[in-house]
């Protein structure tokens, strides 16, 4: 594979796990504000309701590194581990751009949860795949 074909392939692995995370989680916040486990958008959520959100995103965390390194050309744990690090500046800059904008954004520590889980859960999204990639029972190559 030619250096352009594998850098434009690399980012397209990042890019597709972002993808993954951003619709998995989106799509279960509107599925819950629209069954009324969540509150109206715009109102304030009780914290619990904040700590399911934020065990939902740990999990599409992982399922979208794992897309990511599914999808890379080479080094998957590599291109898990970058979309952790997006996932990490994403994170903090929202959490700067919200930061005691009003209680609907929710609990300071809801905001600095998402940005401390974005590198575990791209390091176990990549281990998974490793895990996989040397397991022959997973269809990898021991």
């Amino acid at each position: 594979m030619s250096g352009a074909r594998r850098a434009s392939t690399s980012i397209g692995a990042v890019l597709a796990g972002l993808a993954t995370v951003f619709v998995l989680s989106l799509g279960m916040d509107a599925l819950l504000h629209a069954s009324g486990v969540f509150p109206p958008f715009g109102e304030r959520m009780s914290d619990p309701l904040f700590l399911l959100a934020t065990a939902y995103r740990i999990v599409y965390g992982v399922a979208g590194s794992w897309v990511s390194a599914r999808l890379a050309p080479d080094r998957p744990m590599g291109h898990a581990l970058a979309l952790g690090f997006v996932g990490l500046v994403f994170s903090i800059a929202g959490a700067a751009a919200t930061w005691n904008r009003g209680p609907e954004f929710g609990p300071h520590w809801y905001a600095l949860a998402v940005a401390a889980q974005a590198i575990p859960c791209a390091w176990a999204g990549g281990a998974l795949r490793q895990m996989q990639l040397h397991s022959p029972a997973l269809g990898g190559v021991a």
